[in-house]
């Protein structure tokens, strides 16, 4: 008996385990200066590449002719020049699209009747590329001022619009049935419940409307134009002077990437009370 006891398996007794760590499941912490990372291994492959002889320079110029040339045209004014102007077109593109398509928006998105009027024609547009249009704005307004601005305003209009229009739509309808047994006012709902509730997306719209302003000026500025980085750029194709229209590149892409730039940090500062993913 006794041994028939002893001889008997003990219960395993569970013995505590260290806790797994827990796993993040987003992103991760940011990594410092991790934007300029993917520019600058760029710019690496480009010198090495130029530098080992990998690359024609009739082909695609190293960055050390680019930075040379650049200034020169800085030291003649042409760059100077040429900038300020496609600076005042882009800007009154994105001025007149940004207003316009805004005041579109609460318009469509605050009244069924302004959508069922507007939205569908803006949806066209949205799937008319503005580029498309220019051949039809030419015969309009020839080939001045006009038909630039023009053409840069309907490439912002619509991201704007799109988004700003979505942010309406999206707001919690509990904040209206809210705003409504407050008996508010028209104009404090439009300032206290509207106009925040459509800002991330109207935001969201203007990331979208700088970068279109850009792409649409470098289209409409090789239209028989006599001034602007497009110009510049256009005029350095004919004497095959790559240099030059790899200045006029490496600047479209600092504007968009500082416009950008601008706008995000608007958005951060504006919806600073927002917890992201991106945090």
């Amino acid at each position: 008996m006794t041994a028939s006891v002893l001889s008997r398996p003990r219960p395993a007794v569970a013995t505590p385990t260290a806790a797994k760590p827990r796993r993040r499941l987003g992103p991760g912490r940011a990594i410092p200066f991790g934007a300029a990372i993917g520019p600058v291994g760029l710019l690496t492959l480009w010198a090495v590449g130029s530098a080992a002889g990998w690359l024609d320079p009739r082909t695609l110029s190293a960055p050390w002719t680019v930075v040379t040339t650049a200034g020169d045209l800085i030291a003649n004014g042409r760059l100077q020049d040429n900038l300020a102007v496609s600076a005042q077109r882009a800007g009154l593109g994105l001025a007149f699209g940004t207003v316009i398509g805004t005041v579109l928006a609460l318009a469509s998105g605050l009244s069924r009747w302004g959508e069922a009027i507007l939205d569908g024609p803006i949806q066209i547009k949205r799937a008319i590329p503005a580029v498309a249009l220019i051949p039809l704005l030419i015969l309009w307004l020839g080939i001045g001022e006009e038909m630039k601005v023009l053409t840069i305003t309907l490439g912002v209009l619509v991201p704007v619009y799109i988004h700003t229009h979505n942010g309406l739509r999206t707001i919690d309808s509990r904040y209206v049935e809210l705003g409504e047994s407050l008996r508010l006012p028209p104009g404090t709902f439009l300032r206290r419940i509207v106009l925040p509730g459509a800002l991330p997306g109207f935001l969201l719209g203007m990331r979208f409307a700088v970068v279109g302003a850009w792409l649409s000026l470098v289209v409409v500025e090789q239209i028989n134009s006599t001034s602007g980085i497009g110009y510049m750029m256009d005029l350095a194709r004919q004497y095959g002077q790559t240099d030059v229209i790899i200045v006029g590149l490496v600047l479209y892409g600092l504007l968009g990437l500082i416009s950008d730039g601008a706008v995000r940090l608007v958005q951060r500062k504006a919806l600073s009370w927002r917890r992201t993913l991106a945090d």
